[in-house]
């Protein structure tokens, strides 16, 4: 069963639990008093920052549970960490859980839910000629970090409409690289475009004067595709299924929050940014990242 909310136009979506629990097992390790949570600083993570930020997690799960946060701004380096062993459940895109699903051959990761559709898109020059296919050639564009999801969806774009980047035979630059520096180098015209996530993609656009050709969404049917999952590392699921019962049950309660305090949650998401970036986004920049 699939039970989708709207939040500002922002869907977040909450799957059916893909959990299998065996209650009755024995466990060669015991319970961990610490649940160690990887997540963005982006939109499509509202779920994991405005539930931690206002207790619903914490209160959920129950004080005698350490909740530890570790933010990420790749999902392969989510999964790298995963596969460490260094974090337990994580919010992360589908590309890269995927991606270590197939390296782990099912064994390492179990996806618990999905968190958020939408929240990235494709944003251009102003003179870059982007909008017509004709002119990809020798255009630099820009995507976080090769094989995040954002990254997935350019090169499949790509490929979609016939074209390569170089690495592969084709003219296409295709260039992996954080997210701050993406805006850096999006305001010294250094690259022509950008498959970002919010609020990067909005930046680009009020800040830097780019042109949002189009919300992924719009490539997908019914304009619809899970852009950030939770999932767990198999061995604490196993070993804690109370925690992430709860964990799941809490997720489901954030999403209902938000979605009847749409301005309060914006004030969190805004409050977070300001503590982790050292500065807010204008009230416009929020707004507009949400509604996307």
């Amino acid at each position: 069963m699939k039970i989708t909310v709207t939040v500002f136009s922002l869907t977040i979506m909450i799957i059916a639990v893909a959990v299998i629990v065996v209650l009755t097992g024995n466990y060669s390790e015991t319970s961990q008093d610490k649940l160690r949570v990887a997540f963005f600083p982006s939109i499509g993570h509202a779920v994991p920052i405005v539930g931690l930020e206002n207790g619903i997690f914490q209160e959920e799960i129950g004080e005698q549970i350490k909740i530890e946060t570790k933010i990420f701004d790749s999902g392969p380096q989510v999964i790298e960490s995963i596969f460490a062993g260094s974090i337990d459940i994580a919010y992360v895109g589908p590309g890269p859980v995927i991606n270590g699903f197939l390296k782990s051959d099912g064994m390492d990761i179990k996806i618990l839910s999905g968190a958020a559709s939408g929240g990235a898109s494709f944003i251009i020059q102003p003179n870059s000629g982007l909008d017509s296919f004709e002119n990809f050639d020798g255009k630099r564009i820009a995507s976080p970090q090769i094989s995040n999801s954002q990254d997935v969806s350019l090169r499949h774009y790509l490929a979609s409409n016939g074209l390569k980047p170089v690495e592969k035979g084709g003219t296409v630059f295709v260039l992996n690289i954080s997210n701050p520096d993406i805006y850096t180098l999006f305001a010294k015209g250094d690259i022509d475009g950008a498959w970002v996530p919010e609020p990067w993609a909005t930046m680009l656009v009020e800040e830097l004067g780019g042109v949002r050709l189009f919300n992924e969404e719009k490539l997908w049917p019914d304009e619809q595709f899970a852009s950030v999952l939770l999932i767990s590392r198999t061995n604490y699921l196993e070993n804690n299924p109370e925690i992430i019962r709860n964990w799941i049950k809490s997720h489901e309660e954030t999403v209902s929050w938000i979605n009847s305090n749409p301005d309060k949650s914006k004030t969190i998401f805004s409050n977070f940014l300001k503590k982790y970036m050292g500065k807010s986004l204008p009230t416009k920049i929020i707004d507009e990242s949400f509604s996307n």
